[in-house]
């Protein structure tokens, strides 16, 4: 499991935030979120929702704007690569894995999961 994954916590670990409608975040799209001091981009793939860091861990720069390949979310300045689903780094040049979070749907809203 990746360090910085929290998406094992459990429900009294985390406090969920409701961050939009689910029905409003189309097959492939992102959404740019803050929560308290986190910087967070929710992705729908395929139906399911995934929330990782805004934050690349090559050089601690956004990842929002970087192309999703799959499941991996591609970094837009030096091409690293990270799975969306658990945060892991998949290609250099980053070496660390990002923080991913839990997300779950209630009442139709994208509810993300942030460490208390």
């Amino acid at each position: 499991m990746p360090e910085f994954t929290y998406t094992h916590l459990g429900p009294k670990e985390v406090d969920f935030v409701a961050v939009g409608a689910a029905d409003e975040l189309a097959n492939g799209q992102r959404l740019f979120v803050e929560i308290d001091d986190y910087s967070i981009l929710v992705f729908n793939i395929a139906g399911e929702f995934f929330a990782i860091g805004d934050i690349c861990s090559h050089d601690n720069g956004p990842l929002g704007d970087g192309e999703l390949e799959g499941n991996e979310v591609i970094c837009p300045r030096h091409g690293a690569r990270f799975d969306v689903r658990n945060g892991e780094v998949k290609a250099l040049p980053a070496v660390v894995d990002i923080p991913a979070y839990p997300v779950r749907v209630v009442d139709g809203q994208i509810e993300v999961g942030v460490p208390v």
